[in-house]
C-alpha cells in the first residue's frame, strides 16, 4: 500500500528575505527556507537531531507552502529503520545552516521515499547566498557559530565577523540586525529541541564528538557542487560504515581538516558516506567504487585521486595541493638559484686568541683599576679567571678535542663579568667580551647563555654598554658585534638577540654597517647576514608547516629599518668584497619571503635599489666583486627581487 509524501516549505525570515534581500545582497532571495517531510501522518526534520511531530505542529507552526511529492512504496517500519540508521549522520553536533541542515535531510529523506529530490531553488539557496559580497562575508560569522558542538549552547556571531559582514552590505545598520535575527533563528529555529515533538530513541553509542565542522559531511550532489564551487580546495573522503580501512583513516583525515583548513573557507574537507543518502550520486561521476577513496579538487577540477589507507601520501596529497592553490609566498615561483644557494649557516668567528695573554692584558686593567666597588674581591675576580675560565676556554678550544668535554659552574661567570663591567672603563672591557665571543662556540655555554633572563644577561649588558658610551673604542665594538654574531651558534640564543634585544642590536647595527673601518664593517655585515639567516629558517619552517600563527620576531617597521640600512650600506661600499657580498646576501634572505613585500617593494623603489646593485657589478666600483658566483647573486637579486 502507498503512502502519500510532503514536503513542508516554511521561511525562517518571515517575508523579510523577500522584502530586503536585495538591498542587502544585490540579489533577489525570496525567502531562508527550512523543509520538513511529513509522511505516515509524521512530520520529520532536523535541526536539533532527528525530530518527529504531528504535521503542522513544530515549532514553526504552518507551513509557508505544501509541495507534493508524489507516493512512496516504502512501508513506514522500513522508514522508520533508515531514520535509526541516519540519525548518527543526522546529530545535533553536526547541524550548520549552510552546509549541513533540513534541506538536507529532507532531499535525503524525498529521495528514499520516491526517488525524487526537493526543489532546486530550496537546495541552491546557501550557493547563491554565498556567491554575494555579503553572503561571502557573512560565512565565517556563521561558521563560528555552529563551530562549539554544544547542544546548550545559543550561536551568536563574533562582533568582528559581524562587522566585516555587515561592512560590505549597502546597508550596515540592517546588515547588523539582521545578522543577529540570523542568530536567533538558528538557535531557537535550528537548534532547539521544539516543545511536543516526539522523543528521539537514544544512540546506541555515545555522540560523535564535534570536529569543529572542519570535516563536512555531504550526502547531495547539488550540495557536493556547490562545495567545489565556493572552495577553491576540495579534499573529498568517500567512506562507508563497515569499512575497516575507513574507520583507521579516518582520525588522520579530521586530524589534516583541523590543521590545514583555513579561515576564509578556501579549503573544505568533505566526507560522503555511500550509505547515506544520495551519496552514490555524488561518487558516480568520479568512478568511485571502492572505500576509503580521496579525490582532490582545485578549482572545481579533479587533480589526483588516491585509493586506499595511505596515510604518508594522504598527508602528502594534501599539502601538494594547499600549497599549489595557496603558494605561502609568491617569490616561490620565482627562479633564484644564486638566492638558493646561500648557506643559512651563521658566520662564526672561531679565532682563538692567545689565552695566557689575555688573562695577563685583564689581569692589568683589573689591577689599574682606580676604585673597586664590587662585593667580589680583585683577587677573587683574578682567581675565577686563572682557575676556571681559561682552563675552560683552552679545553674547548683544543684541537683535537679531550677526551672529557670541559666542564665548568657557569654561574660564576655572570657575577664575574657584572664585576668588571661595574668597575673599568669600557675601553678596558675587550678581553671580557672576547672571553665570551670563544665561549659562545662552546654548545654547553651558549645553551646557558640562552636561558638566562635576556634583559639582565652578560651579552645584553655588554651590548648595551656599546651604546651608553658615545664613540665606543673601536676595539670593543668590533669585538661586540663578533659576539653577537658568535650568539647566533645557539637558536634559543638567536631568539634572544633577535626579539629581546632587538632594539640595542638594531641601533649597533645600523651605526656599524656604516663604521668607517673596514674591519667593523665587514663584521656587522656578517651579523646582519646572521640575523637574516634565522629569519629566513623561521620563515621556510613556517611554510612548511602550513601554520597561520605569526612568527614572533616579524615586525614591519623594524625590517624597513633593516633593509634601509642595508642598502645605504651597500650604496657606500666600495673597499670590501665581503662585506657587499654579505649585505647582498642579507638583502636576498631578508626579501626572499618577507611578509611586508608591498612595503618593502615601496621603499626600495624610492631608494633606487636596483641602481644600487647594478653599480656594484661595474668595475670601478672598487669592492671586486669579480666572482662569478658575487656577480650572479648581485644580478639575481637586482632583477628579481627588487622594483624596476
Amino acid at each position: 500500500m502507498s503512502s502519500q509524501v510532503q514536503l513542508y516549505v516554511y521561511d525562517l525570515s518571515n517575508g523579510l528575505a523577500g522584502q530586503l534581500s536585495m538591498q542587502m545582497t544585490g540579489r533577489q532571495i525570496d525567502g531562508i527556507w527550512h523543509t520538513s517531510v511529513v509522511v505516515f501522518g509524521k512530520e520529520i526534520f532536523y535541526g536539533q537531531g532527528i525530530s518527529i511531530t504531528p504535521p503542522g505542529q513544530s515549532h514553526l507552526g504552518q507551513p509557508l507552502r505544501v509541495i507534493e511529492m508524489g507516493e512512496t512504496a516504502i512501508d513506514e517500519e522500513t522508514f522508520e529503520q533508515y531514520l535509526m540508521e541516519i540519525r548518527e549522520q543526522y546529530t545535533p553536533e553536526k547541524y550548520h545552516l549552510l552546509d549541513f541542515n533540513c534541506n538536507t535531510f529532507s532531499s535525503d529523506c524525498a529521495d528514499f521515499l520516491t526517488g525524487k529530490s526537493i526543489p532546486e531553488y530550496i537546495k541552491s539557496l546557501p550557493a547563491d547566498f554565498l556567491s554575494t559580497p555579503f553572503g561571502a562575508a557573512l560565512r565565517p560569522s556563521i561558521d563560528a557559530m555552529f563551530r562549539r558542538g554544544a547542544v546548550s549552547d545559543i550561536p551568536t556571531p563574533p562582533p568582528e565577523a559581524t562587522r566585516v559582514a555587515a561592512a560590505v552590505s549597502p546597508n550596515p545598520a540592517l546588515a547588523t540586525s539582521l545578522l543577529q535575527s540570523v542568530a536567533a533563528h538558528a538557535s531557537t529555529h535550528g537548534l532547539s529541541r521544539p516543545s511536543g515533538s516526539y522523543p528521539t530513541p537514544a544512540p546506541t553509542s555515545p555522540p560523535t564528538p564535534s570536529n569543529g565542522m572542519q570535516v563536512r559531511s555531504c550526502s547531495d550532489p547539488t550540495f557536493f557542487q556547490s562545495l567545489l564551487r565556493n572552495n577553491r580546495v576540495v579534499i573529498a573522503f568517500f567512506t562507508s560504515a563497515n569499512c575497516g580501512p575507513c574507520r583507521m583513516i579516518e582520525p588522520v583525515f579530521e586530524d589534516l581538516a583541523k590543521n590545514k583548513s583555513k579561515p576564509d573557507g578556501a579549503v573544505a574537507f568533505v566526507k560522503v558516506d555511500l550509505a547515506v543518502g544520495r551519496s552514490a550520486a555524488v561518487a558516480a561521476p568520479y568512478g568511485v567504487r571502492a572505500t576509503p577513496t580521496f579525490i582532490f579538487f582545485l578549482d572545481g577540477r579533479k587533480t589526483h585521486e588516491l585509493r586506499g589507507a595511505n596515510v604518508p601520501e594522504l598527508r602528502t596529497q594534501v599539502d601538494l595541493l594547499i600549497y599549489e592553490a595557496f603558494p605561502p609566498h609568491h617569490h616561490t615561483t620565482l627562479s633564484l638559484p644564486a638566492v638558493e644557494s646561500i648557506s643559512l649557516d651563521p658566520i662564526l668567528f672561531t679565532q682563538v686568541p692567545k689565552f695566557d695573554t689575555l688573562l695577563a692584558k685583564l689581569n692589568e686593567f683589573i689591577d689599574s683599576a682606580p676604585s673597586w666597588t664590587s662585593p667580589v674581591t680583585q683577587a677573587q675576580v683574578k682567581q675565577v679567571l686563572a682557575k676556571t675560565i681559561i682552563p675552560f676556554l683552552k679545553a674547548s678550544s683544543a684541537t683535537p678535542p679531550p677526551p672529557q668535554p670541559p666542564t665548568a659552574p657557569f654561574d660564576s661567570w655572570s657575577t664575574l663579568a657584572a664585576s668588571l663591567v661595574s668597575n673599568l672603563p669600557i675601553s678596558n672591557l675587550f678581553p671580557l667580551v672576547d672571553i665570551w665571543r670563544v665561549a659562545l662556540l662552546d654548545p654547553k655555554f651558549s645553551e646557558w647563555n640562552s636561558n638566562r633572563n635576556a634583559s639582565k644577561s652578560t651579552i645584553s649588558v655588554l651590548l648595551s654598554r656599546t651604546l651608553e658610551s658615545k664613540g665606543a673604542p673601536r676595539n670593543y665594538q668590533l669585538t661586540v658585534l663578533r659576539m653577537l654574531s658568535n650568539a647566533f651558534s645557539n637558536t634559543n640564543l638567536a631568539r634572544q638577540c633577535v626579539v629581546s634585544m632587538r632594539s640595542d642590536l638594531t641601533s649597533l647595527l645600523v651605526s656599524a654597517l656604516l663604521h668607517e673601518d673596514v674591519a667593523v664593517r665587514t663584521t656587522a655585515a656578517s651579523l646582519a647576514f646572521n640575523v637574516a639567516s634565522y629569519l629566513q629558517k623561521l620563515r621556510l619552517e613556517k611554510m612548511k608547516s602550513s601554520r597561520n600563527s605569526s612568527i614572533d620576531p616579524e615586525d614591519e617597521e623594524w625590517e624597513v629599518e633593516i633593509v634601509s640600512a642595508i642598502l645605504e650600506a651597500i650604496r657606500q661600499e666600495n673597499t670590501s668584497g665581503d662585506s657587499a657580498h654579505r649585505l647582498v646576501a642579507s638583502l636576498a634572505l631578508l626579501l626572499r619571503f618577507s611578509p611586508f613585500t608591498e612595503h618593502l617593494t615601496a621603499l626600495m623603489d624610492v631608494l633606487q635599489s636596483r641602481s644600487i646593485l647594478t653599480a656594484k657589478l661595474t668595475d670601478g666600483d672598487g669592492t671586486g666583486n669579480s666572482k662569478p658566483e658575487v656577480r650572479k647573486l648581485i644580478s639575481e637579486v637586482a632583477e628579481k627581487l627588487c622594483p624596476p
